[in-house]
């Protein structure tokens, strides 16, 4: 099954990348938004694999509120994206549980990677627990 990704990012230029590179790693772009509310209300309607979030975003709702209700709602797990790397900032985004973190500008094998594992580790806490295991 082909994988499907939210893009939340505020920057038209890196949401564009971002849709690129997404694609040609083989994920399907379910949709993108550079407002944190309609992150929230797209992710309910749909339902994507996974989330790309920046922190910061054109509205009231920054990423790391977005994320939470996100989290909280419809537990689809969220990968930062940001170039926000400050301690507090990082300290705030931890509390919202993220599957991983990416630093803009990103690298393709590293986006791949941390998408990759976070799909993987959606999967795996998702699943049922094995009996004798």
């Amino acid at each position: 099954m082909n994988k499907r990704i939210l893009i939340v990012e505020d920057d038209s230029v890196v949401a564009l990348d971002l849709q690129r590179c997404v694609s040609l790693l083989g994920y399907t772009v379910a949709g993108t938004t550079d407002r944190g509310d309609d992150a929230v209300r797209m992710s309910g309607e749909l339902r994507p694999d996974l989330v790309l979030m920046d922190i910061r975003l054109k509205s009231d709702v920054d990423g790391v509120t977005a994320a939470q209700q996100i989290r909280d709602h419809f537990q689809i797990p969220v990968v930062y994206l940001t170039a926000i790397s400050d301690e507090a900032t990082t300290r705030r985004a931890d509390i919202t549980k993220p599957f991983g973190f990416v630093v803009k500008p990103f690298d393709e094998l590293e986006l791949r990677a941390v998408i990759e594992i976070a799909i993987y580790k959606a999967r795996i806490l998702s699943a049922p627990a094995q009996e004798g295991t």
